[in-house]
This record gives structure tokens, C-alpha cells and sequence, in this order.
């Protein structure tokens, strides 16, 4: 039975099972995984996508670990049931609270997450100061700690929990008044003082033409295409690519699951990233 919060249901769209025409899971608590989604299919364009936001419930940063972890299992049950062969989490809250979690109740599933890009901006060089956005979920949890210790020995890492910048990009409005003014209280302190961001939330991508212009020309890393490769890398040794014959494709569902919201989804994939 295919969970209600899939509102068309996906049996019968696609094979079920690890073969190579089931197709890949992806999910976040809105908008923000679709530049997860894009990474994926610049790597893999003969996969098919099923992303599926959770925007009537978005965004999980300030809800209780408990709650994201109900709800990341909900969805990850609800995909592996309907045909997925693999499904990312393109969320770093949900990666931090559920990932693990989730792996251990089904070892033998693919299930890839997202981390805050700490490696790659540690291991770059001339970062001496390395700014890492991200919700206040995100910078709490052992994950992030467990990150912050292998690496901070190469830099100085800030953290700056972004309560609200998630919801704000949701609203699809990313060059307004409302957006420069939330930016500006939390970047401005570091004008010109830092080498690298993190962008530690999978919706900061889409704003990262005006993060640049309060912190400076600085080298801006996300999680996404590492999060690609890996998922390439986990179903390439499953021998569960879809062949190069087959064609891609990509379906948006959400749990707000109206044409606008839909269309935002939409619109937000055919955005260029950095």
C-alpha cells in the first residue's frame, strides 16, 4: 500500500526492486533538494527521479529530532515500497537525525545522505577561515561535531545557524527586500574576514549569487556533488545504473501537493547553480 503522503501513488509507473529500471528516491522538506536532485542528474541523466518535498511540514531545522526521524522513515519506507532501487536524503537535518538510523533497519538498502561540505573546504588551499551556514539542527547534532573535530584542524570554522532562511527560500522569492535583510544580519559580521563557505543546508545553493555579494568573491561548497558521486558509486557496484538506452526522467510530488508548489519545484531545477 502506498502511504498518503504519496498522493498519486508510484506502483505501476516503475519496476520495483534493484533493477535497473527502478528508479531513485529523493527527498527533502522542500524545495532546497532539488539542487541534490540537479547534481544527480547532470551525473546519471538515464535515471529516472521520483523527488518528493515535504513542504507542507518544511523545514525540518527547527522541529524536534524525534519528529524528523518519524517522518524520514515514513518517507524512505514509503519510497522503498513503491519501486525505489535507492533513495537520497537531500537534507543535512534529516541526513544528521535519520541516516544512520535508518541504515541500520535496512543495512542492505541504498540509502544516501548529505553532509555539511567541510572536507572539500578544509582541504582547499589558503582557507584559513571557513563560514559554515547551516540550521541550528544541523550545527547541534554529533554529526556535525564529528565533522568539525577531523577537520577543524585546518582551519577556523564559524558556524551560523540560519533560523529562517530556509522558509524564506521556500517562498521562491530570493530577490526581495525580506532576503537581502535576513542575509545581512547573518553575514555581514564577516565581510571580507573569511576564505570559504559551507553552505550546510540544501536550500542556500539557490541564493548563492547574493550570499556572494555581502561576504565577497569566496568559494562557496555544498554537499550535492559529492552526494552524486556516491550514489553513482553505490549503484554502479550493485550493477543497478540504468543503461545508457534508457531515458531519464524526473517526477515531482510533494506532501503540499498543489500545481503551484509543483511548479516551484520545477522552476527551482531549471535555476543554474554555482
Amino acid at each position: 500500500m502506498i502511504p498518503a503522503f504519496f498522493p498519486n501513488g508510484t506502483q505501476g509507473v516503475y519496476h520495483g526492486g534493484m533493477g535497473r529500471g527502478s528508479y531513485i528516491g529523493v527527498f527533502d522538506s522542500g524545495v532546497g533538494g532539488v539542487s541534490v536532485l540537479k547534481r544527480l542528474t547532470e551525473l546519471m541523466p538515464h535515471e529516472r527521479f521520483v523527488f518528493y518535498g515535504d513542504s507542507a511540514h518544511a523545514p525540518y531545522g527547527d522541529k524536534p529530532t524525534d519528529w524528523v526521524l518519524h517522518r524520514s522513515r515514513l518517507i524512505v519506507d514509503g519510497m522503498r515500497e513503491s519501486g525505489a532501487k535507492a533513495v537520497v536524503i537531500a537534507c543535512n537535518t534529516a541526513t544528521s537525525v535519520a541516516a544512520a538510523t535508518l541504515r541500520a533497519e535496512s543495512p542492505d538498502f541504498p540509502l544516501i545522505g548529505i553532509e555539511p561540505a567541510l572536507k572539500p573546504a578544509a582541504l582547499a588551499a589558503h582557507h584559513d577561515r571557513i563560514l559554515v551556514m547551516a540550521t541550528a539542527t544541523t550545527i547541534r547534532l554529533d554529526k556535525f561535531h564529528r565533522l568539525a573535530r577531523e577537520y577543524g584542524s585546518r582551519s577556523d570554522i564559524v558556524t551560523v545557524p540560519c533560523r529562517g532562511l530556509a522558509d524564506l527560500i521556500e517562498t521562491g522569492d530570493l530577490d526581495g527586500r525580506a532576503m537581502r535583510d535576513l542575509l545581512e544580519r547573518y553575514l555581514s559580521p564577516y565581510r571580507g574576514t573569511i576564505d570559504g563557505v559551507v553552505l550546510g543546508c540544501t536550500h542556500y545553493p539557490f541564493v548563492a549569487k547574493q550570499i556572494r555579494a555581502i561576504v565577497g568573491d569566496v568559494p562557496l561548497y555544498d554537499g550535492g556533488p559529492g552526494t552524486a558521486r556516491q550514489t553513482r558509486r553505490l549503484l554502479e557496484a550493485a550493477d543497478a545504473l540504468a543503461p545508457a538506452s534508457q531515458e531519464g526522467g524526473i517526477e515531482f510530488r510533494s506532501s503540499n501537493n498543489t500545481p503551484q508548489q509543483l511548479e516551484l519545484y520545477r522552476r527551482f531545477y531549471r535555476m543554474p547553480l554555482d
